[in-house]
């Protein structure tokens, strides 16, 4: 009699687990606008969901402490005129998010530590340069600074949000609408799906398709691709029969596929996240009640199913918290953020291990919050991985850090005045030069008054917390 043999893995028996009813987020409006993006977004300090909103779009962020019943009077960030349909917190500053909206633009906000008294509504940059709404945004893994948006125009724009300039714009690419881009680990590729049921892979700064594979999935709804830590891509599509379907690729050789899977009836897109630490891919679809995890190896049939988290009500959406906020000494490995209709639950992916001491294997060091690259170096050709941590002692969030953009000035490339005009300009009437010191002395004054009323509300805002959470 033959005996099945099991396949050894350290994740075979990862379970899923739904925080308590008091670690949720209550009473929050989540967004209806139907776009297939995770309407969420979390890093080791806050939580950012997209809502309903009257007069434009609006996301509200909470401190990932301020659980329970959130106000309905709670400041949100305003400041879109259409709804927002994507956000995104950088990797390297956790107090700063972008937005991207139905208005064609993307905002970039600095989001206090402290909770502010009343809506947030004053970005500190606002890219335009897309003509159509805006969907999908992703940060550089690795360069600071660095941007990337696609829009209903079907063009990829990548910006340096600290100066607010374009440094690459993709616009002859898709032919379609773009349904997703994924950067790989150093940023030097991009992986798209299309309408036009094209996987690309391309090489921004060259601005070239270095690989591509028509009809990875035959269907003809959304297909999504993330890469993976062995530099395959992992694809999520539909079959002709409407099946989903998930895949695994080698841009190396896009003719067959490493793996390829039939998986259910259901029609919700299917939402890879990728943990490239454990090389674990989990499958959130929206509308699904559940989440399918799959472990990614060398070994045929390469994609292995692991198991099914479920639970009773559909999901709007998910957050995927990044691997340096987990809890290490609860050998937790993943953690979700689930958006009902309502409500924000955590639910939290565990390894069962004994021991109490730190778990080498679950964690090795882990892309931390320092960029590996300024915007011009990535720019100019530099590649690097991403700095690494430890999570040995567990992680601190830094503390808050100002976002600072400098925009050129234009007048540094205004052509050198001629010699004549020079000696017009010495010659003009005393009168004139007098007014034009007058104004620069008054802009310089309000100036330092508006920056002192500004330090003045934000200690008044400090002092309103203090109180607030010494009445708590």
């Amino acid at each position: 009699m033959s005996r099945r043999v099991v396949r050894q893995s350290k994740f075979r028996h990862v379970f899923g687990q739904a925080a308590k009813a008091d670690q949720a987020y209550e009473d929050i409006r989540v967004s209806k606008v139907t776009w297939d993006s995770s309407f969420c977004a979390v890093n080791p300090k806050f939580l950012a969901i997209i809502v309903e909103a009257g007069g434009g779009g609006a996301f509200i962020v909470l401190p990932l402490a301020k659980t329970g019943r959130v106000d309905k009077n709670y400041p949100l960030v305003t400041g879109h005129t259409a709804p927002v349909l994507d956000i995104d917190w950088c990797p390297h500053n956790d107090n700063v998010i972008a937005s991207a909206s139905d208005d064609t633009t993307i905002m970039v906000w600095q989001i206090p530590d402290y909770t502010p008294v009343r809506n947030i509504t004053e970005p500190i940059i606002t890219l335009e340069g897309h003509s159509k709404r805006v969907g999908i945004l992703s940060w550089h893994p690795t360069a600071r600074n660095v941007l990337l948006s696609a829009g209903g125009d079907n063009v990829i724009i990548i910006w340096n949000v600290g100066t607010g300039e374009v440094l690459l714009s993709l616009d002859d690419m898709h032919p379609d609408v773009i349904h997703s881009v994924c950067w790989n680990s150093n940023g030097s590729l991009l992986a798209t799906t299309c309408k036009d049921k094209t996987l690309r892979i391309i090489d921004p700064r060259k601005g070239q398709v270095v690989a591509e594979r028509f009809a990875a999935h035959e269907g003809m709804r959304p297909m999504r691709a993330v890469f993976t830590r062995q530099g395959h891509i992992f694809t999520t599509g539909f079959t002709r029969m409407s099946q989903r379907e998930l895949g695994l690729w080698d841009p190396n050789n896009f003719e067959e596929p490493v793996a390829l899977q039939e998986m259910d009836t259901s029609n919700g897109v299917l939402l890879p996240f990728y943990d490239p630490d454990s090389s674990i891919v989990y499958l959130c679809g929206k509308g699904d009640s559940s989440i399918r995890y799959f472990e990614i190896t060398d070994e045929p049939p390469f994609v292995h199913y692991l198991n099914t988290f479920s639970s009773k009500e559909p999901q709007r959406g998910m957050g995927f918290m990044p691997k340096r906020g987990l809890d290490v000494s609860k050998c937790e490995i993943a953690r979700f953020y689930k958006l009902h209709e309502r409500k924000c639950e955590p639910i939290v992916m565990t390894v069962p291990r004994k021991s109490d001491l730190f778990q080498d294997d679950l964690y090795p060091d882990t892309p931390g919050p320092e960029p590996a690259l300024e915007a011009d170096e990535w720019l100019s050709g530099q590649d690097a991985e991403p700095v690494l941590i430890s999570l040995r002692d567990g992680y601190v969030p830094p503390k808050h850090r100002e976002l600072r953009v400098t925009k050129r000035n234009i007048l540094d490339v205004r052509p050198s005045t001629s010699p004549r005009r020079s000696q017009s300009a010495s010659d003009a009437p005393l009168a004139q030069q007098h007014t034009l010191e007058t104004l620069l002395e008054e802009i310089k004054s309000l100036r330092e008054r508006v920056q002192a009323q500004e330090q003045r509300i934000t200690a008044l805002e400090n002092m309103l917390c203090e109180l607030v959470d010494g009445t708590d």
